[in-house]
């Protein structure tokens, strides 16, 4: 049985499950309201949005603000926009970037979180982590799995995470900015 919406975000702030296998103290990081209608599906916070508590408070939250076609009030309005990552806590740092999103968060929570959203008409996955979680069915690469955008589109998009470590890729796929992001702009307009 789900709980009510607020007992559920309490227990969520208040999670441990992962405290040892973290570098820091647990903080989850997300943004949700069960009037969003937009939900953004992430991988991890970032060290600069633990520190902040505030999801995406990094160039790569400007990145998918402009994506998204966002002024950031409305971005951070949680009645517009749901932010849960596949993991609640910044996972610390690896040789290649931040750590994967730890395992246990996603089992824990996600089906209660997804259960309050039943306004959401968008939703938006961000990097394979997100694709992978909620998409049994993804392509196993990224660029194949966002060229195949249309497919479930207008209700769910692939997006590949807005960080400035994917600026290569960006420039490798053109198509992104001159297709995907217009019609998402136009989407992401119409619902809100």
């Amino acid at each position: 049985m789900t709980p009510p919406f607020d007992d559920l975000m309490a227990q969520i702030r208040a999670c441990t499950l992962c405290a040892g296998q973290l570098p820091q103290a647990p903080r989850p990081v997300l943004q949700v309201s069960p009037e969003a209608r937009i939900l953004i599906v992430g991988q991890a916070p970032g060290r600069r949005a633990h520190e902040s508590g505030c999801p995406f408070d990094d160039p790569s939250g400007d990145r998918l603000r402009q994506w998204m076609g966002l002024r950031r009030e409305q971005f951070y309005d949680s009645a517009r926009v749901a932010i849960v990552p596949i993991g609640f806590c910044y996972p610390g740092r690896g040789r290649a970037g931040d750590l994967p999103p730890r395992p246990e968060c996603a089992p824990r929570w996600q089906a209660a979180l997804f259960a309050h959203l039943q306004q959401v008409e968008l939703t938006l996955l961000l990097g394979r982590h997100a694709q992978r979680s909620l998409m049994p069915t993804a392509h196993r690469n990224l660029t194949e799995q966002v060229r195949d955008w249309s497919r479930e589109w207008p209700r769910r998009v692939s997006l590949p995470h807005p960080s400035p470590r994917n600026n290569l890729w960006l420039r490798r796929n053109p198509w992104f900015e001159q297709q995907l992001l217009p019609a998402l702009r136009q989407r992401v307009a119409d619902i809100l």
